[in-house]
């Protein structure tokens, strides 16, 4: 979550200061689970026992860090709005299913509270000489579902007091019936704040006699025919369409079918479309009943823009034709999440350019600031937006980057650690173990014929084979220390013989020296050397010796190569690891 937040608050920052946006819109899902988390005094909760933990403190938590991700950095690229704006505006009062939950499923006290803190959910906003109209159609998908009370749908037939299920979708319908009345009071607000006038009209202005009490209140509202601006549609459920409609090349989960990327539009791509589907607390497109009557209440729709679906798709309805902007087709785009944990490898956003000219009355102009015509502003109404898709860094695609030099890395001072341990090792370490096995001598044994032994083996073989010849030189020492071995013509061995006199030692005190033969002592040679020589064999350590000898000497390499590639990962990897941690603190 932390890494989500870090690379929502740097997109969402960096597009501030490089775009500079007057407005901007949300389309809903601000939170995860806002329509489990229960409310103030529990007066909701969730029908799912594992969220019924979360209750209004953890929903403030999220709020305050959807705050700290786009309220704080709001102003990183200035304040100050575009050339004939009247301010700069952030809107997030759209609620989508994971904010409020999905028709009969929604719990008022979450709705009161989502508003509470984001404002009204059903609104006409003025932006750039085009009207923008927010629906709140979570809620009124509740209209095309059973009353769970009655079973009735719709308003039903009954004129008592509204039930609950009434009061979730009632509201919406309500601001449709008006939602005419409100863009017309909307464009004359527009229109006289570019005029340099008072937005809002207080009261009428007219003479009246002084008997005459009443107050009579002014209005905005031109009336049916007066001027009117394009007319965008925000909705965080995606409109109708039928099953398999494709979406266009520019879906990246789904891509389009083979044919259909050669060029060749296909007029069903299931692989491609969004799929018509619902369930708990979800719905992936509204009904065909909700989607018309939305259009026909609203008018003059230009353009749809929806959400939920979390990647990009782009379809042209041809079933609208009332209340749509010259009725050639009803363009709707369905906006890609901005954050990277939801399904989409490249997160982007919709960046509108809107550029609709009007003269004092709100009727629209050309750039030579001619009046249209009522076929030319019909026509031309579907020219005063642009659309661009803005895609933002693909940040699994970077982690598995990270993942791929790691191994690398690893690999390359694995191989380096192999190296020092079998050229001997480069001091430290490595010159105190490993450079000790070298000074044993050679690492296989040694073998010699029986004609090329040197004296000091023959000596040893001798030794070997009469460890028990009596000393004869107790009388007048001229015999040698090995005048007793004889030559042994047998095995082609000849004995060295020794002629100095052998020192007795001498007597005196007492004590008298011992007559008695002990075996002969071995030669200094031969001191510390005890291998027997065999006929023709080879003269070496045991076959046991050799292995225990050979098992140690892997294994000690083993081991400093261990020490020595665990030793080279601290030192590249701690500076690597303070680097990153340096970039992620400067963001």
């Amino acid at each position: 979550m932390r890494h989500t937040d870090l690379y929502l608050t740097r997109s969402y920052s960096l597009m501030q200061k490089r775009l500079h946006p007057d407005t901007i819109f949300f389309l809903g899902d601000l939170f995860d689970g806002g329509r489990e988390w229960a409310t103030e005094g529990e007066k909701s909760h969730s029908p799912e026992e594992r969220y019924r933990r979360y209750g209004q403190k953890f929903w403030l938590r999220e709020f305050q860090r959807f705050g700290r991700i786009f309220f704080d950095h709001w102003g990183d690229g200035g304040m100050e709005a575009g050339q004939g704006q009247r301010g700069r505006r952030m809107i997030a009062s759209l609620p989508g299913n994971h904010d409020l939950g999905l028709g009969v499923g929604i719990q008022k006290p979450v709705r009161d509270r989502f508003g509470a803190y984001f404002g009204e959910s059903n609104r006409v906003d003025v932006v750039g000489n085009h009207t923008f109209v927010s629906v709140d159609t979570v809620s009124l998908s509740a209209m095309s579902q059973a009353d769970p009370s009655t079973g009735s749908q719709g308003a039903g037939e009954s004129s008592g007091p509204k039930t609950e299920h009434e009061n979730i979708w009632m509201p919406v319908e309500e601001f449709l019936n008006g939602a005419k009345a409100a863009k017309r009071r909307a464009v004359g607000r527009e229109i006289r704040f570019l005029g340099g006038k008072v937005e809002d009209l207080r009261h009428e202005h007219a003479i009246a006699q002084m008997r005459d009490t009443r107050l009579r209140l002014g209005s905005l509202d031109a009336g049916e025919g007066s001027a009117e601006f394009p007319t965008i549609l925000l909705t965080h459920v995606p409109l109708y369409r039928p099953p398999g409609t494709p979406c266009g090349p520019k879906r990246e989960h789904w891509p389009p079918s083979v044919a259909q990327a050669k060029g060749q539009p296909l007029e069903n791509d299931e692989r491609n479309a969004i799929a018509v589907r619902a369930g708990y607390q979800y719905q992936n497109v509204l009904t065909p009943e909700i989607s018309k009557l939305l259009v026909e209440k609203i008018g003059n729709v230009a353009h749809v823009f929806s959400g939920d679906d979390h990647d990009y798709c782009e379809v042209i309805h041809k079933g609208y034709t009332a209340g749509t902007a010259g009725g050639g087709g009803l363009l709707e785009i369905t906006v890609k999440s901005i954050s990277w944990a939801m399904g989409v490898r490249k997160p982007g956003f919709s960046m509108l350019s809107l550029w609709n000219p009007v003269d004092e009355v709100g009727n629209p102009i050309s750039a030579k600031g001619e009046r249209l015509t009522e076929s030319e502003a019909t026509v031309d109404a579907n020219g005063t937006m642009q659309s661009h898709l803005c895609l933002l860094p693909d940040q699994l695609g970077i982690f598995l980057r990270y993942a791929l030099f790691l191994g690398l890395t690893i690999l390359a001072l694995a191989v380096r650690a192999a190296l020092i341990v079998s050229s001997g090792g480069e001091g430290g370490l490595l010159s105190s173990q490993a450079g000790d096995y070298d000074k044993e001598g050679p690492l296989l044994p040694i073998t010699r014929s029986r004609e090329g032994s040197s004296s000091a083996e023959e000596e040893k073989a001798a030794y070997a084979n009469h460890p028990s010849q009596p000393d004869h030189s107790d009388q007048d020492g001229s015999q040698g220390l090995n005048s007793s071995l004889a030559a042994h013509p047998s095995d082609g061995l000849s004995v060295r013989t020794n002629n100095r006199p052998r020192s007795r030692s001498p007597g005196g005190y007492g004590y008298a020296l011992s007559t008695s033969h002990s075996p002969s002592p071995p030669a200094a040679s031969s001191m510390g050397n005890f291998q027997p020589a065999n006929d023709g064999a080879v003269s070496s350590v045991g076959g046991g010796e050799w292995a225990k000898e050979s098992k140690r000497r892997r294994g000690g390499r083993i081991r400093v190569m261990s020490l020595e590639l665990a030793r080279s990962l601290w030192r590249v990897g701690s500076v690597a690891l303070i680097w990153y941690l340096w970039l992620v603190w400067r963001g």
